[in-house]
C-alpha cells in the first residue's frame, strides 16, 4: 500500500487521535500504554529508543519493542534520538514493522542528551536535521514525525517547523517550553508559539505542555487549533485524564500491577510508577514512601500498594463531616490528581534554610552543578570533596575529548583513524590494518600469518627434496642388482 501522508496519515492510520500519551524514557512501556489505553488515551508512543544502541544490540531491540508486540497496543509510534542520518535509519527499518510511524525525538532537554548531541541539542543543525529526515522519508515504509520544542522567538520556531515539514515530516508534536525550562525552570508552555506553528503547516499538529485534566485538553484545541494533545506528567498523575476521571489511586495502582504480571517490565519502572501515582499520599505516610523505595520484588510492591489502600480507607472511614483537602489540594490525597512541580523559590522553602546554607538539594541541577559551584555539588561530590579538599569539578578543567569521526563519542587519543574503539574495530578489520592506539593488530597479526604459512613451506621443500634422493639412490641400487 501506498505511504499515507499527512492529514490523511493522522485520519486513517492514527485513527484522527486527540488523546496522545507522551514519550518517556521508563515510564511509557507496554503495561503503562495498555493502562492509558484503557482510560481514553488514542494514542501512544514508546519510551525514547536509542538509534545506535537499537542497532547494534539484539537484546536492547528484543527488551524494548520486539517482546512487546501486542496487537492492543496500536495505534503506535515508536520515538528514537538520533544524530547520524545512516544510523537513524537503519534502527528506523527494523523498528517499522512493528509501529504505525518513526518519531525522532528533537525535544529533550536533559543534560543526557547534550552530552550525547541528541533530541533539542539538535535543534541548531537544520542542516543534519533535514538530511536525517529526507532519508527516513525516502527509506522508510511508515511516516516520519518530529517532537520538538520551541525557540524563545515565535518567528523562528515557525520557520524551524515548516523546514521539517519541507523535509518530509508528517506530523509535528510540539512542546510549548524552550530547552532551558525544565525541571523547577519548567515554567508554563505557550501555546501561542504552538498556534503558530498549527497555522504555519499544513501537516496535523500535536500540542505539549500544561495539560492536566481533560477541561486543560479541550482548552488547549480550542486556543491552539491542533489535531491531538499530548500528556506527559498529568498521564502519569492520572492514567484516567483522557476519561475527565478522578478515580482512587489504588484503583489505577491495582489494575496497572495486574497488568504487570501479564507483560512484565523492570521493577525500576514499576516502583517509579506507583511514586508518581501515591504522590501525595506519599508526602503523608513518610515510612511506607521508605518501604516502597527499598523494596525488591513485585510482590513486596503490592503488599506496600495493599498497605497504602489500607491507611487511605481507615482515613476515609474516620473522616468528619465537612473536612477539605489539607496542603491545599482540590482532592483527597488518595484521588489521582494533578502535580504542580514548585518553582525554584519554592523548592528552597521546601528544602528549609538549613539545606540550602549545606548545599543540600532534593533534585539537583546538573547544569548548574556542571558551571562547578561547589555550593550545588551533589551529595555524591560532596563527599568526594570532603575526602579530598583540592578535587575541582569544574568542567573548564576537564580534558576535552575529541569526536570520534564515525559516530560523536569521544574517540582514542592515538588512533590511527581519529575513531572510538567500535569504530575502529571495524574499519581496521574490513581494510586489515593496525591501530596501536587501541591495540588492534590486524594487519599484523595477517602477516605473521603468511610467514608462518610460508616458513612451512620451506621446512617441507627439503624434506620432500631429500626424499626424492633417497628414491632415486634406491632405484639405481635395485638395478644394478637385477643386471647382476
Amino acid at each position: 500500500m501506498p505511504k499515507l501522508r499527512g492529514e490523511a496519515f493522522w485520519r486513517e492510520t492514527l485513527r484522527s487521535a486527540h488523546y496522545v500519551v507522551a514519550p518517556m524514557v521508563d515510564q511509557s512501556e507496554l503495561a503503562w500504554r495498555l493502562l492509558s489505553r484503557r482510560h481514553g488515551a488514542q494514542l501512544c508512543y514508546t519510551p525514547m529508543l536509542h538509534a545506535q544502541v537499537f542497532l547494534r544490540d539484539a537484546n536492547y531491540r528484543r527488551e524494548n519493542l520486539y517482546g512487546e508486540a501486542c496487537p492492543e497496543d496500536r495505534p503506535l509510534i515508536v520515538q528514537f534520538c538520533a544524530n547520524d542520518p545512516e544510523v537513524f535509519v537503519q534502527a528506523a527499518l527494523l523498528a517499522q514493522d512493528y509501529c504505525d510511524a518513526i518519531d525522532l525525538n528533537l525535544g529533550c532537554p536533559q543534560m543526557i542528551a547534550k552530552r550525547g548531541h541528541y533530541g533539542a541539542f539538535l535543534q541548531e543543525e537544520w542542516d543534519l536535521l533535514q538530511r536525517m529526515i529526507l532519508l527516513a522519508n525516502e527509506k522508510l515504509s511508515v511516516p516520519i514525525t518530529c517532537k520538538i520544542r520551541v525557540f524563545p522567538e515565535i518567528d523562528k520556531t515557525v520557520k524551524y517547523a515548516q523546514m521539517l515539514e519541507k523535509a518530509g515530516c508528517q506530523l509535528l508534536t510540539v512542546h510549548g517550553r524552550t530547552k532551558e525550562q525544565k525541571g523547577p525552570l519548567a515554567g508554563v508552555a505557550s501555546w501561542e508559539h504552538i498556534q503558530a506553528v498549527r497555522k504555519a503547516v499544513s501537516i496535523p499538529v500535536f500540542a505539549n505542555g500544561n495539560i492536566q485534566c481533560l477541561s486543560d485538553v479541550e482548552e488547549c484545541i480550542r486556543k491552539t487549533g491542533v489535531h491531538g494533545v499530548m500528556s506527559a506528567e498529568g498521564n502519569l498523575h492520572n492514567p484516567a485524564l483522557f476519561e475527565g476521571r478522578n478515580p482512587l489511586v489504588w484503583e489505577m495502582a491495582e489494575e496497572y500491577l495486574e497488568i504487570v504480571q501479564k507483560y512484565p517490565c523492570p521493577l525500576s519502572y514499576v516502583r517509579a510508577h506507583l511514586f508518581k501515582l501515591w504522590h501525595h499520599t506519599l508526602q503523608v505516610y513518610q515510612q511506607l514512601r521508605e518501604e516502597l523505595a527499598k523494596v525488591k520484588t513485585l510482590e513486596g510492591i503490592v503488599d506496600v500498594n495493599r498497605e497504602l489502600k489500607l491507611r487511605c480507607q481507615e482515613e476515609i472511614a474516620n473522616q468528619k463531616e465537612g473536612e477539605k483537602p489539607k496542603e491545599g489540594l482540590p482532592f483527597f490525597h488518595w484521588i489521582c490528581q494533578p502535580y504542580i512541580r514548585p518553582g525554584p523559590k519554592e523548592r528552597c522553602k521546601e528544602n528549609g534554610a538549613s539545606g540550602t546554607e549545606k548545599g543540600v538539594r532534593g533534585k539537583r541541577a546538573l547544569e548548574e552543578e556542571e558551571d562547578g559551584n561547589s555550593e550545588l555539588l551533589s551529595k555524591n561530590k560532596q563527599k568526594k570533596k570532603l575526602r579530598n579538599p583540592n578535587k575541582s569539578f569544574d568542567p573548564s578543567l576537564k580534558p576535552k575529548y575529541a569526536k570520534c569521526d564515525q559516530c560523536g563519542n569521544p574517540k582514542g587519543n592515538k588512533c590511527v583513524f581519529n575513531m572510538c574503539r567500535g569504530c575502529c574495530k571495524k574499519r581496521a578489520f574490513k581494510e586489515t590494518a593496525d591501530c596501536p592506539g587501541h591495540g588492534l593488530l590486524f594487519k599484523t597479526k595477517y602477516e605473521k600469518s603468511l610467514s608462518w604459512q610460508s616458513s612451512q613451506r620451506v621446512i617441507q621443500t627439503p624434506e620432500i627434496s631429500r626424499r626424492g634422493a633417497v628414491d632415486v639412490g634406491e632405484t639405481a641400487a635395485l638395478e644394478e642388482a637385477g643386471a647382476s
